[in-house]
């Protein structure tokens, strides 16, 4: 298939243009630069200049294709409802491209938007339209174009990590060196799931290639890891004390983070799995953080 993939340069985009690309598929994605494009053209990809902020764009880009899969978002958290909503008229405007036509539209959200409440974990099923996440948008929006015809499914999102970034793992070690010490709220026992990058790229693909309009995808290798573990490997690898602190507490030391650091979030994929084949092989979250690469200049 001839794909567009918006967010193809960024850290899920690029892996899931050269998944698509060593399985035969041609790709075009989407760039803001030239220096974006060249790097593009040296995996062997094409390059479409526009952005989120640019509907038109998008649309360009997606009339010209077989599929689009949406992993572009904008990840200023201190903005994180614009954003959402920002998400919300991107998804329209490439899935206007593909009204009255068959080609899918892969788009991108959270786990938390399967979450059946009470400790439970997000299920595939679960779709709840009043959940409180800003995030909901884009499943609103992919709901909408569902509605209307349009081959929606949709891949929700754990902490997708290596080990350089680790989803919003990454702002909290940002947070632990600045303050000198890495804090986890009350006893830590909320859990927070997670998969390597290369086995989510791994998804992307085979939800496309499933073609299944109306499934959501839970790209999960891990079904729930304690904050408390994560803030213990943090601290060792940072070396830094741990602690614990009090909810009421939390916004003074995780700021914008706050918002999501106590959030019990575990999710599954079992249905995931048994549909698409899909099986994870890359090191889990506190693998990698225990290999972490650390930038001198971020001390």
């Amino acid at each position: 298939m001839r794909v567009f993939v918006t967010g193809a340069t960024g850290f899920i985009g690029t892996r899931v243009v050269r998944e698509l690309l060593a399985h035969g598929h041609e790709v075009t994605g989407l760039c803001r630069s030239e220096d974006k494009a060249r790097s593009l053209a040296a995996l062997g990809a094409a390059a479409y200049r526009g952005s989120l902020e640019q509907p038109d764009s998008l649309r360009a880009g997606a009339a010209q294709a077989d599929a689009v899969i949406h992993t572009a978002f904008d990840h200023d958290f201190a903005h994180f409802a614009a954003n959402c909503e920002k998400d919300y008229r991107a998804i329209h405007a490439l899935g206007s491209a593909l009204a009255g036509s068959d080609r899918p539209l892969l788009i991108t959200s959270g786990t938390g938007m399967g979450s059946p409440g009470a400790g439970l974990p997000a299920r595939e099923d679960v779709l709840n339209l009043d959940h409180p996440n800003p995030r909901l948008a884009s499943e609103r929006a992919g709901q909408e174009l569902l509605d209307a015809g349009v081959a929606v499914s949709v891949v929700r999102l754990p902490q997708v990590h290596d080990t350089t970034r680790q989803g919003l793992v990454s702002p909290w070690i940002q947070m632990a060196r600045a303050r000198g010490v890495c804090a986890y709220v009350g006893d830590g026992r909320n859990r927070w799931p997670a998969a390597h990058v290369q086995d989510v790229a791994r998804l992307y693909r085979l939800a496309l290639e499933h073609r299944m309009p109306g499934a959501r995808y839970h790209a999960v290798a891990e079904q729930g890891i304690a904050a408390c573990d994560i803030a213990r490997v943090l601290g060792e690898r940072l070396d830094l004390p741990v602690i614990s602190i009090a909810a009421a507490d939390a916004p003074d030391y995780f700021g914008w983070l706050a918002a999501f650091v106590a959030m019990d979030l575990p999710a599954s994929s079992e249905w995931t799995r048994r549909t698409l084949g899909w099986d994870t092989s890359g090191p889990g979250l506190l693998d990698d953080l225990e290999r972490l690469e650390l930038q001198a200049d971020a001390a």
